[in-house]
């Protein structure tokens, strides 16, 4: 990923949800960019396993395993972050749960757990890390979304596209009120991208007719998170070979 990096030595971030696909992608990219990387995620042995892979081409991470959508667990991962590194620059929120549920059959259970994880896990890391960076003179928030919903809906999945949907105005609301603090946020809304926990379709339903692995999505999100983007906030950018055109 060479031809990706930018400089982001001496900085330091978390990566929610980094066990798997586009989290992983990004957590990967920027510890190769100099960046050290606290990686969460709720399975133990997909953090054990990112950190050693990080450390063996000599990068600096370390894993928490836990659920940001548990207020309590959300603070400890930062406290935890801060005690390794210090200053915490840049907050990824890649951690979100999808279930191929229909409006009319989906469980309250499913509901619910899709809610806790994909609005308020992210309202929780942003609000928590927000304080912080504002007291340490700026940051960035990174939240990965998706087009579905914004633009397109699915075949089935309404607890996903709400909680994707909700973090598009999250995004857009965090970025007006944190702007004088110093902070951009921004969001990522992937789409037609290769992650084991979403269904693929038989034809892509893109321009470009074809399915992106993760990696491809991690040059924007070094771009975002780099002073190359320091006069970009509050923005929800598609990556998705050009499907919410069609």
């Amino acid at each position: 990923m060479s031809q990706w990096q930018v400089d982001l030595s001496g900085q330091a971030a978390i990566i929610t949800g980094a066990g798997s696909g586009i989290a992983r992608a990004i957590a990967l990219g920027l510890s190769a960019s100099g960046c050290s990387v606290v990686v969460n995620d709720l399975n133990p042995d997909r953090v054990e396993q990112l950190v050693e892979e990080i450390a063996t081409v000599n990068g600096q991470a370390m894993g928490f395993q836990g659920d940001i959508s548990n207020r309590f667990q959300a603070a400890t991962l930062i406290e935890t972050a801060r005690d390794a590194y210090g200053k915490i620059g840049i907050l990824v929120n890649g951690a979100g749960i999808f279930k191929a549920e229909s409006l009319q059959k989906i469980d309250e259970w499913d509901w619910r757990r899709q809610v806790e994880v994909n609005i308020t896990g992210t309202f929780f890391m942003m609000q928590l890390m927000s304080r912080v960076m504002a007291d340490e003179n700026g940051g960035i928030i990174l939240n990965i979304a998706s087009t579905a919903g914004h633009p397109k809906p699915i075949e089935q999945g309404i607890g996903y596209v709400s909680g994707k949907s909700s973090i598009v105005a999250m995004t857009k609301q965090a970025a007006r009120e944190l702007a004088p603090q110093n902070i951009r946020v921004n969001a990522i809304c992937p789409g037609n991208i290769a992650e084991a926990d979403m269904p693929q379709p038989e034809t892509p339903a893109n321009a470009m007719n074809r399915i992106a692995p993760p990696d491809e999505v991690v040059p924007l999100a070094l771009f975002l998170c780099s002073d190359a983007a320091s006069f970009i906030t509050g923005q929800s950018i598609n990556i998705d070979g050009g499907e919410s055109m069609l």
